[in-house]
């Protein structure tokens, strides 16, 4: 059940020396690529977590991250007490969690913070941390754009060299350890140049007057802000508490320990198959843009990926959990494909989306955009590929999930793939920072396209055009999505 416990293992001897020959390894990769980024792409849940648990538990001096969820799960719960087990070692650990998504305790939170190798920043507290309720109304009535602006960005930076991007968040169902709902999600780790840049975009947030300090959000005195105190002995038993949740012997699954010990052994192999050559890390500033009160604007990652769609010759395909077409980006796919342009794009079928809100906007155009040429295929719930993708210790014992995409990718002319965070609709265009890795290699672009294409297979996806997806869907649900297609919320989904 506690997958992340795999962070606490103990290695045997022979494991270490494999480990400390791993992280040789990829400084020698990085010396070797001195103008260069690296780049493999994490596939499946239970791969990216491996990565991420890996990474954090072999941190030598700085772990540097950026979520926008950050859930009070198994993951969640297991990923705070990895990052305490680091600092306690020594490793600077600096956290920027969007306010709107957290949910962890306030003691419990407050005391990490306190922990004299963690900093923890909260980016444009408006919603959650430190807010009463009062204070959480008064916020929307009087700054709405403010509020809807969120940091959507996900990074992990272990001692500023080798990172982690994309479209999961920290949470059971982004690494398939959700017992009723997963995402099919992807990810790239990146070493050398563009790891530099990533690392300059987090300083970016870390230094905004938006990123605020957990410290300064319980400190306060009045109706506006809560007041929380933890004492010494209050700290110390939150953290006593994380490490025995960690330790709980039966939560520690037999698959769960080989797959930690087989880590040290498979860098040699994920070596071999890192790309190597012009990565673009791009991402947006802290706020998005300057507007103030508009719900438009724009914003870096914006301009960015609509220059590689303007450049587009032959092919556009995207997946995307979230398709609504602002005029900007219905005009930029209008333009491709009078060029010629092929698009294609996997997004959601209403029967696998948990967004109604996103899917009523779908909804809205969807005969609009299929008339204008785009050929969309919507996820099925129960794909087939769901065998292949649902591999973890959980796999074998309990009935497969129900799968939704998340990934947020694309790929033009088969030779530059975009894998990041940003997802095809207006928030993300005008409100969310977002973040994400240009990658200028045709054997990488090809290989992320094809198991896109993989993903759209008549056994993965319905045809937009000639399927009826809606059938599927239970009345009560499709009542439910016809309502949000009535409300003006266009701006906001």
């Amino acid at each position: 059940m506690c997958f992340w416990l795999l962070l606490c293992a103990s290695l045997p001897a022979a494991a270490w020396a494999q480990a400390d020959a791993s992280m040789d390894l990829i400084d020698r990769q990085i010396a070797a690529h001195p103008d260069s980024s690296g780049v493999y792409v994490l596939d499946t849940g239970e791969e990216a977590l491996l990565a991420r648990a890996w990474l954090a538990n072999h941190a030598q001096q700085t772990i540097e991250v950026q979520y926008f969820i950050w859930s009070s799960d198994n993951i969640g719960i297991l990923a705070a007490e990895a990052l305490l087990r680091a600092a306690e070692r020594g490793v600077k650990v600096r956290i920027v969690v969007d306010d709107l998504m957290i949910d962890a305790p306030d003691k419990s939170l407050l005391a990490l913070a306190l922990h004299p190798n963690i900093d923890i920043r909260i980016y444009n507290p408006r919603n959650s941390v430190g807010v009463p309720v009062q204070a959480r109304v008064l916020n929307a009535a009087t700054d709405f754009r403010g509020v809807n602006q969120r940091m959507h960005d996900k990074t992990f930076i272990v001692d500023g060299k080798v990172a982690i991007t994309g479209g999961r968040n920290m949470a059971d169902e982004y690494f398939d350890y959700n017992h009723e709902y997963n995402f099919r999600d992807r990810d790239a780790l990146l070493l050398g140049k563009a790891v530099q840049a990533m690392r300059d975009s987090f300083e970016k947030f870390w230094l905004s007057e938006l990123s605020v300090k957990v410290e300064e959000l319980y400190d306060g005195i009045g109706l506006l802000q809560k007041n929380v105190k933890v004492g010494d002995d209050e700290v110390a038993a939150t953290y006593r508490a994380l490490h025995d949740y960690a330790a709980l012997a039966e939560n520690f699954e037999p698959e769960v320990r080989a797959a930690i010990d087989s880590v040290p052994a498979e860098f040699p192999r994920l070596a071999g198959q890192l790309v190597w050559g012009r990565v673009d890390f791009i991402s947006d500033v802290p706020g998005k843009n300057e507007n103030r009160f508009s719900l438009g604007g724009g914003g870096l990652t914006t301009a960015a990926l609509a220059n590689i769609v303007g450049t587009a010759q032959s092919s556009i395909t995207i997946q995307s959990p979230y398709l609504v077409l602002s005029d900007e980006a219905i005009s930029l796919f209008k333009s491709a494909i009078a060029r010629g342009v092929r698009i294609r794009i996997n997004t959601n079928s209403l029967a696998s989306s948990d967004n109604l809100q996103a899917s009523s906007g779908y909804r809205n155009q969807r005969k609009a955009l299929l008339k204008m040429g785009l050929d969309i295929r919507e996820y099925k719930p129960e794909p087939a590929i769901r065998s292949k993708l649902w591999k973890s210790a959980l796999s074998e014992r309990i009935e497969p999930p129900i799968f939704a995409l998340h990934a947020k990718t694309m790929v033009v002319d088969s030779c530059i793939a975009y894998i990041g965070t940003f997802n095809l609709d207006p928030r993300s265009e005008n409100l969310n920072t977002e973040v994400g890795a240009i990658i200028h290699d045709e054997t990488l672009a090809r290989a992320v396209e094809a198991s896109i294409e993989s993903d759209m297979l008549p056994e993965n996806s319905w045809n937009a055009a000639t399927d009826d997806p809606d059938q599927h869907v239970s009345f009560a649900k499709r009542i439910r999505v016809r309502f949000w297609q009535l409300m003006p919320i266009k701006p906001l989904l």
